[in-house]
């Protein structure tokens, strides 16, 4: 077994790059391989078990290794194993999931357009602004504002919507015609008032657009709440303040609901935590719990009819995937909204919210911790730096001893982020804050 292990370690080490990482340091250090999986664990090669405090990718809501999910994904596989959706095709799954997603969509919604990725979604979502600022005769309004520290993803397009400098550095971006302003990560104790900073955050908005001119500026896109940023979740009136200015300049608003949508927020929408009335909404991630790779964009009749009218007046809609609506994941998402509502999983998110909230902040108390962040199921610890030490050392450090107590989570900047599956019960989520308190109590030493 160890054989077959080194094996297949020296294999990966020469032949794949991995996304988000030091390929250098790799080619030294080698993999984490990860075998097989079940509920909230993962597990090694050696049997060795981990809480998976992450949910793979802020993703996984059922857990691993779902009975239901595998017997949806092998049901249509056996009947339509892959069709496509261009030139007017369309399978029963596809279908079934266009019309759950309208249903359940948290404001009224026409259309669905399906993708592969989060970052395909929201890639999507831009070029749809400028088909239809085309469409209405407005050439120019194809500008698109986003926030520092936001995350949207990794084509060239949505990488330049991202406001994390690693996303851009030797990748000649982000493209011109993406704008960002600024993050809404309001610190307690700061000399200004929460009140005081989304007033802010608002008037630097509207400073923005004055500054380039509305009549240039498509859409706004924003998280609910930020995830690879940091977690940061907004502050009270943050979201009213900013779509009032975006409602007074007739500018789109794009709400990215890939890691907030289908419960995170104890909630089924992100937008529903926040009161947010989206033109479009990007979903991916937790719609098939990441057992398949799929994702969508969903538009209102405001932007759908004059989209519609301009495919008409061209002779076709020139855009799509190869997999977009791939019956198989499409299945396997029907099937996994199934199980949130059935399994009353969002439910499980609000039960354990408080729970889960109370543990950070408790941690949040202890030396050399700055703050805690949390809403529903997902959650950051932020420390304080050390003298001499540049950012984002004590983030890896302490990720890597949590790894090594059998906690995944992922260290952003100085900040370490948890996001479990939406399965979790109070015992496991008692065994990770004890995990944590653990790390903390020998972390420096």
């Amino acid at each position: 077994m160890n054989d077959q292990i080194a094996r297949i370690s020296d294999i990966d080490v020469a032949h794949h790059l991995h996304s988000y990482t030091d390929a250098r340091r790799h080619e030294n250090e080698g993999p984490l391989q990860i075998s097989r999986a079940e509920g909230i664990y993962v597990f090694d090669p050696e049997g060795r078990r981990y809480i998976e405090g992450m949910a793979g990718l802020w993703s996984v809501a059922v857990g691993f290794s779902e009975a239901r999910l595998l017997r949806a994904a092998a049901e249509q596989m056996a009947v339509l194993p892959y069709y496509h959706t261009f030139t007017g095709r369309t399978n029963a799954a596809v279908a079934k999931l266009a019309e759950k997603l309208i249903s359940i969509a948290p404001v009224p919604m026409s259309k669905v357009l399906f993708t592969n990725s989060g970052s395909e979604a929201n890639d999507t979502a831009i070029k749809l602004v400028w088909y239809r600022a085309n469409a209405l005769g407005m050439p120019k309004k194809k500008k698109v504002i986003s926030r520092l520290k936001a995350y949207h993803g990794v084509t060239a397009l949505s990488a330049s919507l991202t406001g994390l400098p690693n996303n851009h550095l030797s990748f000649d971006l982000p493209f011109d015609c993406i704008l960002h302003t600024l993050t809404p990560h309001y610190r307690a104790g700061s000399n200004e008032t929460e009140e005081a900073f989304v007033q802010r955050c608002a008037a630097e908005l509207e400073a923005l657009i004055l500054r380039e001119g509305p009549e240039t500026i498509g859409a706004f896109i924003g998280e609910p709440v930020m995830g690879a940023g940091g977690v940061i979740v907004p502050p009270t009136g943050y979201w009213k303040a900013m779509q009032d200015v975006l409602a007074r300049h007739d500018i789109l608003l794009i709400a990215d609901e890939v890691i907030c949508g289908f419960g995170r927020t104890g909630s089924m929408f992100g937008r529903e935590t926040y009161d947010i009335r989206p033109d479009i909404m990007t979903v991916s991630k937790q719609l098939s719990s990441s057992y398949q790779p799929i994702a969508a964009v969903l538009v209102n009749d405001r932007v759908y009819q004059p989209i519609a009218d301009e495919s008409h007046r061209i002779g076709v809609f020139g855009h799509g995937y190869t997999a977009s609506g791939h019956p198989v994941a499409a299945a396997v998402a029907l099937e996994n909204l199934r199980i949130i509502e059935a399994d009353r999983l969002v439910e499980n998110v609000q039960a354990l919210a408080p729970l889960f909230g109370a543990c950070l902040d408790e941690l949040a108390t202890r030396p050399g911790v700055f703050e805690s962040r949390s809403v529903g199921l997902i959650g950051a610890l932020e420390f304080e730096p050390r003298d001499g030490q540049a950012q984002g050392v004590i983030g890896t450090q302490f990720s890597r001893a949590l790894l090594e107590s059998g906690l995944i989570c992922r260290s952003i900047g100085d900040a370490i982020a948890l996001c479990p599956p939406m399965i979790i019960t109070e015992d496991q989520i008692k065994v990770i804050f004890d995990t944590f308190a653990q790390c903390l109590d020998t972390f420096g030493q």
